[in-house]
């Protein structure tokens, strides 16, 4: 009997202690609570040690989450069924995402670090006055070769140079319709924001001309293919050109002078917060100049923050294929929203290009 008792009283000891772990558990951990912060990012978009840093700094809970593309972002915003605080869109989902009102209001006077960034970033036409979004990295599209694997005249200043006839089934192409058909309309002179089905149908058959150079049209596999020497050229973001420069150093950048995209990922404060101050947290910190100049060093890609600069490696902020100057920026054009019937449009010339490969 006295066995069974203290079986008994150990179970329920046991119990107690279970349930309380539980609730410490819970209160720490789920989603949409005051000490907890959910990231909606892109995938190896942050460096791990700054979120272990933020969480020890306030005493906030992080929980990361990552999306492959805008779109799949979007979706996921649009359901309503995570409490995200913090998402990362480009510049034209910005734009969306205000038109749909998915977005709250940021309050300039919670980041104070707003001043690291270069005015060059900021007010731009996709949110004016910054009122939805503060830029995080920044960058380009652009082509990435190995010089041992091609012939000495391609230099990939224009974009024609992915034409010639000597790189026969080695090019790689990134697989999104906006930077494959902007690549067209750049090479015919026009818009990559443009609404003209004669255009489109210009660029979409001056793309097909080029399909027997098409080696794959892929998604992240660039990146391991390329430090590879599978493939001699690829049409990718300047950013993830940088990760493969960093594993193969034969590899080099060029941003043709016809111009491309350029592109801006942002943070914004979607309207399923639950801990807008803990968001409004998360964005200055992320601003800091250390922090700022840490994440561009481990990520790779393109910081607005020129504080930053100042405490970076000089070789990197002056390197003109990551950072290219004024009189190349202003060649370049930033991504608009261009609508569901316009971006259907695109998918649908783009579509046609991929089924005209052999």
């Amino acid at each position: 009997m006295r066995d069974l008792l203290q079986a008994t009283i150990a179970i329920v000891i046991l119990c107690v202690l279970l349930f309380v772990a539980a609730g410490q558990m819970q209160s720490k951990g789920n989603a949409g609570s005051k000490d907890t912060l959910t990231i909606f990012n892109w995938g190896e978009y942050i460096d791990t040690d700054l979120i272990k840093k933020f969480e020890q700094e306030t005493g906030i809970n992080v929980i990361y989450e990552t999306f492959d593309s805008n779109e799949a972002m979007l979706t996921k915003i649009q359901q309503g069924g995570s409490a995200y605080d913090i998402a990362v869109p480009s510049e034209y989902t910005v734009e969306s995402m205000k038109e749909d009102n998915l977005l709250i209001p940021l309050d300039h006077t919670l980041i104070p670090n707003m001043k690291n960034l270069n005015a060059d970033f900021l007010n731009l036409s996709f949110d004016p006055n910054n009122e939805f979004s503060l830029p995080y990295f920044w960058g380009t599209v652009g082509i990435v070769y190995n010089p041992k694997l091609i012939e000495d005249h391609l230099t990939f200043e224009t974009w024609d140079d992915l034409w010639d006839e000597s790189l026969k089934r080695k090019v790689f192409l990134v697989d999104g319709s906006r930077e494959v058909i902007g690549m067209g309309l750049n090479t015919i002179g026009e818009s990559l924001n443009i609404k003209d089905d004669e255009i489109l149908r210009q660029a979409t058959d001056k793309l097909i001309t080029l399909s027997p150079n098409i080696k794959a049209i892929i998604g992240d596999e660039i990146t391991p293919l390329m430090i590879n020497n599978e493939a001699a050229v690829a049409l990718t973001w300047a950013g993830q050109a940088a990760d493969m420069m960093s594993e193969n150093e034969d590899l080099n950048y060029a941003i043709p002078k016809e111009g491309t995209n350029l592109w801006f990922d942002n943070m914004v404060i979607p309207k399923t917060s639950k801990n807008v101050e803990g968001a409004h947290k998360f964005i200055n910190f992320m601003l800091d100049q250390e922090n700022a100049a840490q994440n561009a060093d481990y990520v790779g890609y393109s910081t607005p923050n020129e504080a930053a600069w100042d405490i970076m490696d000089p070789e990197v902020i002056t390197d003109e294929r990551f950072y290219p100057n004024h009189e190349l920026r202003d060649k370049l054009e930033v991504y608009e929203n261009l609508g569901l019937e316009w971006l259907g449009k695109y998918n649908e010339y783009f579509l046609e290009f991929k089924m005209s490969l052999k």
